[in-house]
């Protein structure tokens, strides 16, 4: 893969021998996002985990203290009373079995995350071939499939993330923009770690986390040491 002359020039300032500290690592991620936008700072961490096997799953959602910087559309599938809570709680589209064919047909996804009441799970399993690829299938554990969709549209708006395993066993997960101060990154990042260790598998043997780096959208990665973190 070919990088352009910023990222080339970034990258120098990285050692790549090198496992930094958390506060190290945020703050030299800040001075590598030299795009013209303001990036996003992810985090992406390899775990010793088999993802094949059930009981090594990982899958779960935090919400990140100062946010992602980033404002989320949610789309609820509720009818009657909750449609409305829906609605007076904020959420950016409310409805039901009309929107199917504006999903499956005409190619809507104006959304960022999915919201379902349980009785909706049938219609929104309609969708599941458009939906799940793209990672917006509702899902009990990452509390997007509940009754409670006030407390679901309120903590996705104040920068509720979820985790999971990727084929490759890696979590990729957003801690905020470059114009977070190093302050606000380590908290979210810090959050986000303490939320990971805890969904640690009983049944994983060996290191759980293999390496954490943390890279904004543009720019080179800057490696964690896991050791510190576990």
């Amino acid at each position: 893969m070919k990088h352009g002359k910023k990222y080339l020039e970034a990258a120098k300032a990285v050692n790549r021998a090198n496992l930094y500290d958390t506060e190290e690592a945020i703050a030299l991620v800040k001075k590598l996002a030299v795009a013209k936008f303001d990036e996003t700072i992810e985090a992406h961490i390899r775990t010793g985990c088999d993802g094949r096997h059930a009981d090594q799953q990982i899958r779960g959602a935090v919400v990140l203290p100062h946010g992602t910087g980033k404002t989320v559309r949610v789309l609820v599938f509720a009818k009657g009373a909750k449609a409305e809570e829906a609605a007076a709680a904020g959420a950016d589209f409310v409805g039901a079995e009309e929107l199917v064919p504006k999903i499956q047909n005409e190619g809507w996804l104006d959304f960022d995350v999915v919201v379902a009441t349980p009785d909706m799970m049938g219609v929104v399993g309609r969708l599941g071939r458009v939906l799940g690829p793209k990672g917006l299938m509702p899902n009990p554990k990452s509390g997007t499939v509940t009754m409670d969709v006030t407390k679901a549209i309120a903590d996705i708006k104040a920068g509720k993330v979820e985790y999971r395993l990727d084929k490759t066993n890696i979590i990729h997960v957003p801690i905020g923009k470059a114009s977070f101060t190093e302050e606000q990154l380590a908290d979210n990042f810090q959050t986000l770690i303490g939320a990971i260790n805890k969904a640690k598998p009983a049944a994983l043997k060996g290191q759980y986390l293999r390496s954490v780096t943390v890279a904004p959208t543009m720019g080179p990665g800057v490696k964690i040491n896991p050791v510190k973190l576990a």
